[in-house]
């Protein structure tokens, strides 16, 4: 056998090479700003099961390595499709009197270690390759924490990981009931991330801070946005899709909506992102109801319009063009619904205001239509004359392009 004297010693050639290997595992964590790994942590601390979804080798089973590490919880890795229905469900052991005391359902070794532990992350890997038969056994794991006649204690986590159907090895479509269970995030690579983690380190995954004081208030808002979201919108309670596909991702229920209330008040409570905040939510009640809901999310959080008018001067308001836009919206239209002359004059001013601190062309419309609104008897503001330059601006911009239009299109004609 081939040998090597290092330090003194004389190694083997494989204990060199468990040196290098030990080299090359030794890498470290950094905080770092990554909007999915966020949202991983977002619902794990909300408690509530998430099936992380991407294509082989992008690094999810690494990603849940690294996040037990992270919160000190002792990782438990089950592959789903290796596993019989009954080490699910439980398996049936004969006792002393069958008739007497029936025949209880013995949980599996790695479900009693969890237990004697009090706490942990249960992986789920290859989710999409189990049979139809253990995904229906994995139903009450996956919703209650039950296994045969054991139940996971409140400290243990629940993460599954799939790959689409396309990229599995024999996969089979998750079942709409299954699928329904889980917050579902789609994983995908960072290139920088990868580059930096290769070299040495990788994003460091730490649970949300939540504001103790904020609490009551993220409750109450979670609440009234998704009332108020299905009471607008009942058509959005409960959608099961049409397609199989669609059936095995994120899709309306009560039981899905009933997550996302409990996610909104986490992510407030935390003061999450809203990208974020997007990808949980479209990721528990799918693409269509999600990007609604955020919309319900932005005009709940959007300034009171009688307080603006009230301070004009001092108007603070969004940065986010959009919310900005929807904002001057809500003020005339505050004017509209109780029109008199001084809240028509504090409407301009905050006009003024928005024409001062963002983009000018934000402010035509509602200033238009705020114009429209003046009744015989009142005197115009001088601050109108502010905002007809830049009124007049956009006006002469629209025109321009729709002349641009015209001759590109009798050109088109013309060929």
């Amino acid at each position: 056998m081939t040998a090597f004297i290092l330090d003194g010693r004389l190694d083997s050639q494989l204990d060199v090479a468990d040196r290098l290997l030990s080299l090359l595992q030794d890498t470290t964590t950094e905080p770092r700003t990554d909007a999915q790994l966020e949202a991983l942590t977002l619902a794990v601390a909300a408690d509530l099961p998430v099936l992380l979804w991407g294509e082989p080798g992008i690094g999810k089973t690494s990603a849940l390595t690294q996040l037990a590490e992270s919160l000190d919880l002792p990782l438990t890795t089950v592959i789903a499709s290796v596993h019989e229905p009954s080490d699910f469900s439980g398996l049936p052991v004969l006792g002393d009197d069958p008739a007497v005391q029936g025949v209880p359902l013995a949980p599996p070794d790695w479900a009693v270690r969890l237990v004697r532990a009090g706490r942990g992350l249960l992986f789920l890997d290859e989710l999409s390759t189990a049979t139809p038969a253990v995904q229906a056994a994995l139903l009450r794991l996956v919703l209650e924490r039950r296994i045969g006649s054991l139940r996971l204690p409140p400290g243990v986590r629940i993460v599954a990981a799939a790959n689409p159907r396309s990229s599995a090895a024999d996969g089979w479509e998750l079942s709409a009931p299954l699928a329904n269970r889980f917050v579902h995030l789609q994983w995908t690579h960072d290139q920088e991330v990868v580059v930096r983690g290769l070299g040495g380190t990788w994003p460091r995954a730490t649970l949300p801070r939540l504001d103790a004081e904020r609490l009551p208030d993220a409750v109450d808002f979670a609440r009234r946005a998704v009332c108020g979201l299905l009471t607008a919108r009942p058509a959005l309670v409960h959608r099961l899709p049409g397609t199989e596909t669609r059936k095995g991702g994120a899709w309306p229920s009560p039981r899905s909506w009933d997550m996302t209330l409990r996610l909104i008040a986490f992510a407030t409570a935390a003061g999450a992102s809203r990208d974020v905040l997007s990808l949980l939510v479209r990721g528990t009640v799918g693409d269509g109801p999600g990007l609604e809901m955020l919309a319900c999310l932005d005009r709940m959080d959007l300034p009171d319009p009688e307080l603006l008018l009230s301070d004009p001067e001092n108007a603070e308001l969004p940065e986010r063009g959009d919310r900005r836009q929807a904002t001057l919206e809500g003020v005339v239209e505050a004017v509209r619904t109780r029109p008199d002359k001084a809240r028509w004059d504090a409407a301009w001013a905050v006009l003024v205001r928005a024409l001062d601190s963002g983009a000018p062309d934000l402010v035509v419309v509602p200033a238009t239509t705020l114009a429209s609104l003046r009744q015989e008897e009142w005197d115009v503001p001088a601050a109108i004359d502010r905002l007809a330059g830049a009124v007049e601006l956009s006006r002469r911009a629209d025109r321009s392009v729709a002349r641009v239009s015209e001759v590109a299109g009798t050109a088109k004609a013309g060929r």
